[in-house]
């Protein structure tokens, strides 16, 4: 049984726009309950009046708040009702950029988007320790910048780096609970308010809508995939594979970090991954 059905119920931060709202609607199209949560109010109310609007059995719950507030989540535990979790999806997350001497930007990037998971899971680990006769999943939104770390921003990419290495170890950890999984969401180059779309503005042809990411996620997590890395208009699954492969070979073949991007190896790693087999 998929978890993806009616009578379950989900919990989705960042849900106000982008993947985690189009994710919310994929929630909504199988009959699931969903609580809504974004730090912003407004665009919560907008969006769940639309989708009630467009779907009248739609059911939904709204909390405007601040992931990496931890006291906010205990608040959000205590506000839902008894009935346990069936999906969470830890979608929030901001992409500011500052210099090496901003130590705030560190901690904001930080804050949001590595311990507004770690809050999410503490809050609602027990939700899916104990074994259950229903399909339960938690979705972990991180970034490709996270695995082949391209420079310029270099707080996102720890913190996405983080959060991939705490999806797995979650996974892991949750692997005797047969009716529980683990995903970890990648998207690729998504037209979002985070990557720079927004209402007055046309998607570029290289990007994918936020509901083709919640599409293939869809189709990965039915395909039972932990790894959803999710291609894009401009770039295949081949190219991210080999991307990838390139990136954990400057630590196997000890060349130097970030190598793609040096001058001096720039030709080799063009060649390579051009004649890369997979």
């Amino acid at each position: 049984m998929s978890v993806f059905r009616s009578g379950a119920r989900a919990l989705i931060t960042g849900a106000g726009s982008g993947v985690g709202l189009a994710v919310t609607k994929l929630c909504v199209k199988h009959g699931m309950s969903v609580v809504m949560v974004d730090i912003d109010r407004q665009r919560l109310e907008s969006v769940s009046s639309a989708i009630k609007q467009s779907t009248t059995e739609a059911s939904l719950e709204i909390h405007d708040m601040d992931v990496s507030s931890l006291p906010a989540w205990t608040n959000l535990s205590n506000k839902l009702s008894k009935t346990p979790l069936d999906l969470l999806m830890l979608n929030a997350g901001i992409g500011l950029k500052g210099p090496w001497t901003d130590n705030e930007y560190f901690h904001k990037i930080f804050d949001t988007n590595f311990f507004g998971v770690v809050n999410g899971v503490n809050t609602f680990y027990p939700h899916f320790a104990n074994p259950s006769q229903d399909r339960k999943a938690i979705i972990i939104t991180g970034s490709k910048q996270g695995i082949t770390n391209p420079p310029g921003n270099v707080a996102y990419n720890a913190s996405k780096s983080a959060i991939k290495t705490l999806a797995e170890h979650l996974s892991y950890d949750l692997k005797e609970n047969p009716s529980v999984s683990v995903h970890l969401l990648v998207p690729g180059w998504t037209f979002t308010g985070l990557t720079g779309g927004g209402a007055t503005k046309t998607k570029p042809d290289g990007a994918w809508e936020p509901s083709q990411v919640a599409d293939y996620l869809y189709q990965k997590m039915e395909q039972g995939k932990f790894y959803v890395i999710c291609p894009d208009n401009d770039v295949s699954t081949e190219t991210d594979r080999k991307r990838m492969l390139w990136s954990v070979g400057d630590i196997v073949y000890e060349r130097q970090p970030l190598s793609r991007w040096r001058n001096e190896y720039k030709d080799e790693a063009a060649k390579t991954m051009e004649n890369m087999k997979l």
